[in-house]
């Protein structure tokens, strides 16, 4: 199951060329990220609250067309492995308007406590941990 986040695109966020810059996508999918934690009722806040973090590992991705100023873009958000200690977050990009996939992604991340030690979510919050399997691709 994915989530939908809507974005419109700032002036300042594009480049010489008017389009947007690349680095800005990896912006967008931390937001697109935060909107889907609220959304299943566990935002960063809540992670906070029980000593949780969540550092990304890694980061791919795939650009496929040019968005512009003032456009509006469409973030899918899904789960696409989960462990418990790791998770894989997929990102379909695609222009509102034209229905054309803006990009691709995945975001790996990993669960620490305070002390950035690896944890096992199962284990030191299960209910998080349930919803995360829950969502998760088939």
């Amino acid at each position: 199951m994915g989530f939908e986040y809507e974005r419109k695109i700032n002036y300042y966020e594009t480049d010489k060329m008017g389009v947007v810059h690349h680095s800005n996508y990896i912006r967008f999918l931390e937001e697109a990220r935060c909107y889907w934690l609220a959304k299943i009722d566990i935002p960063f806040s809540r992670f906070e609250q029980n000593g949780i973090t969540i550092p990304v590992l890694g980061v791919s991705c795939n650009y496929k067309y040019h968005v512009t100023y003032g456009d509006t873009l469409i973030i899918n958000t899904f789960i696409k492995e989960y462990s418990g200690v790791r998770m894989t977050v997929r990102y379909d990009v695609t222009d509102k308007k034209t229905g054309k996939t803006v990009m691709t992604a995945e975001t790996k991340h990993c669960f620490t406590d305070k002390e950035l030690k690896p944890i096992n979510l199962k284990k030191y919050k299960p209910e998080f941990s349930e919803k995360f399997a829950s969502l998760l691709e088939k």
